[in-house]
């Protein structure tokens, strides 16, 4: 049996390693999860044991494909959980991450595929990132940052890479949400902020705010 907190190691081993697809170093890890670096090792060896990681000393920590998989399986659960709270409990998007990742610890496998049907099968959580299929088949959007948009070009908010309360209620306040459509109108060569479109108005939006965007070309 998997405990909760083995859980949260391989779903933060999963996200640094870029998806399961890299390396990750111990005190990535334990920054990651605020801990020491000999806490990160002692449950390293627990996963190694169990063969959800592989580890090795002086280069780090990849998951095995058992260990993907659990990743995947949390995540998609995750994700689940936050559209049902927004969408059936009238949740904000910037309320639901905090009780997903509790709800995201539960096992009954039936459960998490009746509510998939139930929520008919969505292919997005509130904040626009990819939902897997029970498979853990994601199906992933062409996007990029704010930051790296053309100007004069239109876009459509796809997706947020910062969920945290505070950058969404910041959204929020502004009126930006997925599906906004964003026209660039100034690039600040001095601070790399933005002037943007958003219907009949124009804002500016700084450099940080710009890398913490996903946009899709329109």
């Amino acid at each position: 049996m998997i405990t909760l907190t083995e859980e949260n190691y391989i779903k933060a081993i999963y996200h640094l390693g870029n998806n399961g697809a890299n390396t990750v170093n111990t005190n990535a890890i334990a920054e990651a999860m605020e801990t020491k670096a000999s806490s990160v090792t002692d449950m390293i060896k627990k996963l190694s044991d169990k063969n959800y990681a592989d580890y090795k000393k002086y280069q780090g920590v990849t998951l095995t494909e058992e260990g993907k998989f659990v990743a995947i399986n949390i995540i998609r659960k995750h994700r689940l959980w936050e559209v049902f709270l927004v969408e059936k409990l009238n949740f904000s998007w910037d309320e639901v991450h905090e009780v997903a990742e509790h709800l995201e610890h539960i096992k009954s496998e039936k459960l998490i595929n009746q509510l998939d049907a139930f929520l008919e099968f969505p292919k997005h959580d509130p904040h626009g990132d990819p939902i897997p299929d029970k498979e853990g088949n994601f199906q992933y959007i062409d996007k990029i940052i704010l930051a790296k948009s053309e100007l004069g070009a239109v876009y459509k908010c796809v997706g947020v890479d910062d969920s945290s309360s505070s950058f969404l209620k910041y959204l929020d306040s502004n009126k930006i949400a997925l599906g906004s459509v964003i026209t660039i109108k100034h690039k600040e060569p001095y601070d790399n902020s933005i002037k943007i479109e958003l219907e009949d108005r124009e804002i500016v939006v700084s450099q940080n705010v710009a890398k913490n965007l996903y946009v899709k070309k329109v």
